[in-house]
């Protein structure tokens, strides 16, 4: 690796080009960078969320995720490449029906807040929609694999399961329950 990554600023994407895993360049605004980016903020947006107090198991996974979202963001520099399995799509397959049997079920819509690291999980929820858009786009114009849209699908949904794990969680003495949304009907329905 080290030899890799021997020299940071290379100079050669100054004309707005960068270079692709198999060698070729792309303008910056290409599709795939544009996919490859939300890819690699969604990624260090779990990084952040990483950094909070998180039950073990939940800390575990994000972990694991991290290193598949990269597997992805590798597969999506090189055009035609085959990098994230499709047992990692079934890994947030598992994870969902595990974390989602252990939440009362939902009778309103909740609000992207709560504890820090539930507000965290929600952002990371929202920059994964962004991503699988992108892949979306990407997939309309050129060849892309099965595997990391259906990846970034499930994982969208598996953050937001998470979002309420971590709000129950309490591990910093505010958690207890989502925010529901206030909407007009419930407002009048009080009165």
């Amino acid at each position: 690796m080290s030899n890799r990554l021997t020299q940071i600023a290379t100079r050669t994407g100054d004309d707005g080009s960068t270079g692709l895993g198999d060698g070729s360049r792309v303008p910056k605004s290409h599709l795939r960078v544009a996919a490859m980016g939300d890819v690699d903020e969604l990624n260090s947006g779990l990084g952040v969320l990483l950094a909070e107090p998180l039950p073990a198991d939940v800390r575990e996974l994000l972990v694991v995720i991290q290193h598949e979202l990269f597997n992805l963001g590798g597969e999506l520099s090189i055009p035609g490449f085959a990098l994230l399995k499709p047992e990692a799509v079934l890994r947030l397959d598992q994870a969902l029906a595990l974390y989602n049997a252990q939440l009362p079920r939902l009778k309103e819509f909740i609000l992207p807040a709560g504890t820090r690291s539930a507000a965290l999980a929600h952002v990371s929820r929202t920059v994964a929609r962004r991503a699988e858009r992108a892949l979306v786009a990407l997939a309309a114009a050129e060849p892309v694999n099965d595997a990391p849209r259906q990846y970034l699908n499930r994982l969208s949904d598996l953050m937001f399961v998470l979002s309420r794990v971590l709000n129950r969680a309490n591990l910093d003495g505010l958690g207890g329950d989502d925010v529901y949304w206030q909407s007009e009907r419930l407002a009048r329905s009080a009165d």
